[in-house]
């Protein structure tokens, strides 16, 4: 029997509006835009897959219209044809065509995943290993910039049972004005919800070095990418009893084994885009697993669909320590799914149908696409 080939490829552009601003050390986002990419295969299964970044590029070097641009140009033509089962080859193919790129590999390779999970009638989560657990624990960033804000932003996801843990987005403001931010929302908040910080590299290593303590003082328990510099971050390791974690710096597997050789964090974030992927971002795990660093699902504030790729992988991890903040569909006003997915009891489960597990809903995402969706069809014979 002849294997299911890739038919078609289509990408579109989908801007949304988010319940606030979000305030980053890098930029302020007032909206989330999504780009989102479908595949049509031979016998007729499709999947869909997702691009999304923080802040534009601000960030980092990709953005929703580059990874259009990518796939639409270059990565979408290459697998229009090819064997649509065998995903890590293909995927191998399109990293010796196109080099790094590794949201827009990401997206393809959900869209790959989707489409082979419904075809064979299982679960994202069983094509990566198997899951090990139902559901997730989900963090919620607090990034209003605003003290009082925040701590009834924090207030209400308790009393609604969302979240009770919480993390902090500061390094825009000077050193010790973001240290009394932390400790007088931890103080609000007592041994009712863990909180943490990310400062999105904003800090040299003197900063850090004299901010760590006292955010440790404060209660802070776990503290994100606070520089740069990945040879800082492992001095500063080993000099603070306080968890420190690796995000931006980890960009696959082989940035991920020079972090781990040189013991250089104490947690890894895991982002499937970041990594270049499910199975890239599977391969960094282990990295981590191996080398004794502990692990948390990251986000890149998606939708709803690379949160759901994601969460089916981290479902897979043996251990997932310091939990996940998949909450970036709950950042978005507009729900663009034909089912909601269920945030309750401070965790989100994860879906068990078919691939994904979801459906995007046509009619609703229609009126936020952006003009000019582009589609790569196989050649006419």
């Amino acid at each position: 029997m002849n294997a299911p080939t890739i038919d078609r490829i289509e990408t579109c552009l989908v801007d949304l509006p988010t319940i606030r601003p979000h305030k980053l050390s890098v930029a302020t986002m007032h909206g989330q835009t999504l780009m989102l990419v479908k595949l049509y295969c031979s016998d007729g299964i499709a999947g869909i897959g997702e691009g999304t970044t923080i802040a534009g590029m601000a960030y980092g070097p990709e953005s929703p219209e580059s990874m259009k641009l990518a796939i639409d140009a270059y990565l979408a033509p290459a697998m229009i044809g090819k064997d649509a089962t065998r995903i890590e080859a293909l995927m191998a193919y399109l990293g010796k065509l196109v080099k790094v790129n590794h949201f827009s590999k990401s997206a393809l390779e959900t869209a790959l995943l989707d489409a082979q999970g419904k075809r064979l009638g299982v679960p994202m989560s069983e094509l990566l290993g198997g899951r090990r657990r139902e559901r997730l624990p989900i963090a919620w960033t607090l990034a209003s910039g605003d003290t009082a804000k925040d701590i009834d932003e924090a207030e209400q996801m308790l009393e609604m049972r969302r979240h009770r843990i919480f993390k902090l987005k500061i390094g825009a403001k000077e050193l010790d004005a973001d240290i009394e931010h932390v400790a007088q929302i931890k103080r609000a908040m007592g041994r009712r919800a863990s909180v943490r910080v990310d400062v999105n590299m904003a800090w040299s290593e003197t900063q850090a070095a004299r901010a760590i303590p006292a955010l440790a003082e404060a209660g802070c328990e776990l503290i994100e990418q606070p520089v740069a510099s990945p040879a800082a971050l492992a001095r500063l390791t080993r000099r603070f009893p306080v968890a420190l974690m690796a995000d931006e710096i980890i960009q696959g597997p082989q940035s991920a084994f020079d972090i781990a050789r040189n013991d250089g964090a104490d947690v890894f974030a895991i982002k499937i885009e970041q990594c270049g992927g499910l199975f890239a971002a599977q391969r960094v795990a282990a990295i981590a697993d191996a080398a004794g660093i502990e692990l948390y699902g990251g986000t890149m504030l998606e939708g709803a669909f690379s949160t759901i790729a994601s969460a089916h992988l981290f479902a897979s991890f043996a251990d997932l320590q310091w939990g996940t903040e998949l909450f970036g569909p709950l950042l978005i006003t507009e729900e663009i799914l034909t089912e909601p997915l269920d945030y309750s009891d401070f965790g989100l489960t994860v879906p068990d149908g078919p691939g994904l597990g979801i459906e995007l809903d046509e009619a609703k995402v229609r009126r936020f696409t952006r003009d000019g969706s582009t589609q790569v069809t196989r050649p006419a014979r």
